[in-house]
């Protein structure tokens, strides 16, 4: 058997944990959950969760480590992580809140276009990929068949839990927003929020000295 049942009991009992932690993806989901509704909220989310396969293939390949050891890449990497977001919260601040008005709380844009901007938010996180890549082999047996293969099982498991506590912040934080919708001033100072947050952390990802 690739991974044991007892194996996969504290992997996933460890990652859960991590994923309900406050961090910046808890952030992102729930800020944009409130500012555009909860349908938006799980698009986001989910996109989130999926941007773990990226990290997870990574892991599995090896190239995390290269990534982790060459401070040129990890440097480009955090660059383009950190501009992404806040080009995300320049978007959300120069946003007059029309979009979260409509509809009782729920954003026009297209869910697939709310997905795509959680998927590359974290796929691109460098953050992210050395998370992987410290945690992940951390319950990796050897004896147990190759290495890369647990990974990529533990990788699946990580986001298939990721997109489900992701997809329920996005639910209940956008329910937040159908509340607050009808306010002109409310829509207006949740997608200023939304905004703030997302710059507060692609500022913080770009100035982080940490590697």
């Amino acid at each position: 058997m690739l991974v044991t049942p007892e194996q996969l009991l504290a992997f996933t009992a460890a990652a859960m944990l991590i994923t309900l932690s406050p961090g910046p993806d808890n952030l992102m989901v729930l800020s944009q959950g409130i500012a555009r509704g909860r349908r938006q909220g799980v698009a986001f989310g989910l996109g989130c969760a999926l941007g773990c396969l990226n990290h997870t293939v990574l892991a599995a390949l090896g190239v995390s480590a290269l990534i982790a050891a060459s401070p040129l890449a990890f440097t480009l990497l955090k660059f383009a992580g950190g501009g992404y977001l806040i080009y995300l919260g320049w978007q959300a601040l120069r946003s007059p809140g029309a979009n979260f008005r409509a509809s009782a709380g729920q954003d026009s844009a297209p869910l697939a276009t709310t997905f795509r901007k959680g998927l590359i938010a974290n796929a691109i996180n460098p953050k992210v990929v050395l998370f992987f890549l410290a945690f992940l082999p951390q319950f990796v047996n050897p004896a147990q068949g190759p290495a890369g293969l647990q990974i990529a099982v533990l990788g699946l498991v990580f986001t298939l839990q990721g997109a489900l506590i992701f997809g329920c912040l996005g639910y209940f934080s956008g329910a937040i927003g159908q509340w607050l919708a009808k306010s002109r001033r409310a829509s207006q100072w949740l997608d200023r929020a939304a905004g703030s947050v997302f710059i507060a952390l692609g500022l913080k990802l770009i100035l982080d000295r940490g590697h």
